[in-house]
Formats: structure tokens, sequence, C-alpha cells
């Protein structure tokens, strides 16, 4: 008796349809339930990725009759065809691939993110070495264009005149507007200090400083040319002063300082003269403009476009291949479970018949999910971050087992 696409066997070999008995032929049966065989491979998969893999198409069919007999074959029909297992088979495959990909694309991406795809060829089944140093280092670039070493924004030099009294200047209308197109600018530096203390030791005026003749009459010898006599002191002397120098500045002086708000700024002390003031700037919109892009070749940009593809079946190792017919079992289940589910109960002569579709898709559900998290559970123990990991472990344990060895004394 069938219903659709459920049947299981009676005496006269009928099939229940719009709730009416209508003969069928043994043909017909085969057509919505496993005959025990199948047609070939190549060519009957959904997405016809594996077509030109001998060992696939072999695994395939065995893999088929395998399961056939996992659900209850012969003891019980199986409403599936062939199809509906290579398809399944194929899934599996292509689930593994997945997973394993997926592990290696962030195990590698930093190492391989900014080459061309073409340099990159296929990475499937490839050893990746690299620490991603050159990746960190282009995007420490633009922290060197902040602080002036280096990067890809130019920090720009020029001055300001300053006049004779005037103390508040607004840079960006003299710089920005005039020189740089009304782009907004940013001041990274400005030279406004007075002049260095190393330059003035020798300075009678500056208080803390020195002359020849003080220095010559302090120790006895004002009577001598300073031209043709010199006094060696000691370097220590000579920072000491400038130290001297420095502070006197700031108690005694008014400090040479300036504020900016907005690019303007205000000097101090008010100048009592005219110079010119130099400063260092960028002009903001080039900070924007920083961000690399490759409008040439193709690179490796993201996880969605570095170059791994579904892997060769025939070079995946037994321990994989275990777990995709384990994988493909399940999604054999959920299909039947599918099919067994569009009718719960079919009446028979002298009773009913209750199918399984909710228990099996149940179990599949279930059983795919944990085989997922294995898969997952050991790609991170036997990646490089977990395998640092135990080495770890087993150096430090090695260290506890040898300060139990006994050490040697040595009698002389």
């Amino acid at each position: 008796m069938f219903f659709y696409v459920v049947s299981i066997f009676i005496e006269e070999r009928y099939i229940l349809t719009e709730y009416h008995f209508m003969p069928t032929t043994l043909l017909d049966q085969d057509r919505i339930r496993f005959p025990g065989s199948g047609s070939a491979v190549s060519g009957s998969t959904a997405l016809h990725i594996y077509d030109n893999d001998g060992m696939f198409q072999a695994d395939c069919y065995a893999g088929m009759v395998w399961a056939a007999y996992r659900l209850g074959y012969p003891n019980v029909d199986i409403e599936l065809i062939d199809r509906h297992f290579y398809m399944a088979f194929e899934e599996a495959v292509n689930e593994y691939s997945k997973e394993v990909n997926h592990y290696n694309i962030i195990n590698n991406i930093f190492s391989v993110q900014g080459q061309t795809l073409e340099s990159l060829g296929n990475m499937t089944g490839r050893f990746v070495a690299g620490s991603g140093l050159s990746y960190v280092i282009t995007l420490a670039k633009d922290y060197g264009s902040e602080v002036g070493t280096g990067g890809r924004v130019d920090w720009k030099k020029t001055f300001i005149q300053v006049q004779t009294g005037v103390q508040d200047y607004d840079l960006q209308a003299l710089i920005g507007d005039e020189k740089e197109n009304c782009n907004r600018i940013e001041i990274k530096r400005v030279f406004h200090d007075m002049p260095p203390a190393s330059a003035r030791i020798y300075d009678p005026f500056s208080m803390t400083g020195m002359s020849y003749s003080n220095v010559l009459q302090e120790l006895g010898f004002g009577a001598y040319s300073p031209a043709v006599q010199f006094l060696m002191t000691p370097i220590f002397e000579d920072l000491l002063r400038m130290q001297a120098i420095e502070f006197n500045d700031m108690v005694r002086k008014s400090a040479w300082s300036f504020e900016i708000k907005n690019n303007k700024i205000r000097l101090f002390p008010i100048p009592t003269y005219s110079y010119k003031m130099w400063l260092e700037y960028i002009v903001e919109a080039e900070r924007g403009g920083s961000v690399l892009t490759n409008s040439g070749s193709a690179v490796a940009s993201d996880f969605a476009n570095l170059p791994y593809s579904f892997h060769v079946y025939s070079q995946i190792n037994d321990p994989g291949r275990q777990w995709i017919r384990k994988y493909f079992l399940a999604i054999c289940k959920e299909i039947l479970g599918a099919i067994r589910s569009k009718i719960q109960v079919i009446p028979v002569p002298g009773g009913d018949i209750t199918l399984d579709g909710g228990e099996l898709r149940q179990e599949a559900q279930q059983e795919k999910q944990e085989y997922i998290a294995d898969l997952r559970e050991m790609l991170a123990q036997s990646g490089r971050f977990g395998q640092i990991e135990k080495q770890s472990a087993m150096a430090e344990q090695l260290q506890e087992t040898l300060k139990r060895v006994p050490t040697m004394i040595y009698c002389g």
C-alpha cells in the first residue's frame, strides 16, 4: 500500500492515491523506493562536482547500499531512490570540505590578506606559513603618519609672519585657505621656542651663563688673553649650566608657549619684534584618502574571496571519509523522515500504520549537529594554535619530570 511516496508491502501490490486503491506495476514502485541497486553515479548527482573522481563514484555507490541496509532494507521499504543517496553523499563531502576550508581560512587570512589571487592560486590542501607582519606594517603606516615617522600622508612645512604686538593668528585662513585650496588643515608641530640653552652658555647676559673673561678671572688667569689660552671643563658642567638657564627662563621670564583652538593660535609672550614662525601641518582630506584599495589585480581581501575550493575526494584520508559516511547517513535519515512526515498514519485493512518520519528527522538533525561539533573540535586541536598549546603543556610537564631526576654527586 502506498500514499504518494510512502509504501509498504501487502499481498496484492496496491498503492493508495487520492484515498483510492489503484493497482500499479513493479516498475512504478521502484521509482519511489529503493530497489536494491542504482544507476551510474557520474552525471546523477545534484551539483556534478565529483563526476570525474572515480574514487568518489565508487564510495558513493557503496555508501548508498550501506546506508540502505542501515535504514532497514530489505526488511522494510526505503522510500529513497539512487539519486537521493547520491545527492546526500555529495552534500556530506561538501560539508566536510566546507568545515575544513573555513578553519583554514580563519587560520591563514592574516598571512595572505592583500596578496593577489593569481599569486596565491588554489590554496586548498596547501600549507601556508606566514606571520602577517607585512600586513601589520601596512596598518601601522597610518599611525606613523600621525607622529611624523612615515606613512602615506605628507607633513608639509610653511611659515607665518609674526608681527610686533600681534598675538593671535588664524592658521586656517593663512595656510588652509590661501595655500591648500580652502581644505581643512591640521597643525602637527609649531616651532615657537626660545633659543636653546646650549647656544647661550657663554652669554654673560643670561644671568646663569658664563663668559671667557669671567671664567678666567675666577681661576686667576685674568691677565692672559682668552684668544690663546683655553680652559677645559667636564661635560656635566655644561649640562648643569644649560639646566640653570632653562629654569631661569621658566621662573624669571615669560615662558615661550602657545595654544591652538580650532586652528587659531595665540602666542606667548606678546611678540616684541617681527619674525618668521615655522609650522608643520597635514591636509585632513589626504588622511581620508590614505585607505588602501587595489583597482588592478584581484587580491585576497576577506573571507569571501580567499581561493579555497572543494577538496578532491580521492585525496581525503580515511578518518575524513568515515566522518563523511556518518554525516551522509544522517542526511539520508533526514530526507527519509521528511518524506514519511507527509503522512503520519496510513489506513490498512484491519488497522492503521504510523510512520516514524518525525522521529527520523529529529534524530538526523541531532546527529548532524554532533558530527559538526566533533569535526570543529578536532580541527581546533590539530590547528597551529592547538598544537602550540599542546607543545607548551608538554614542555611544562617535561620540566616537572626532570626536576624529580636524582642529581649525580661527584666526589673528587
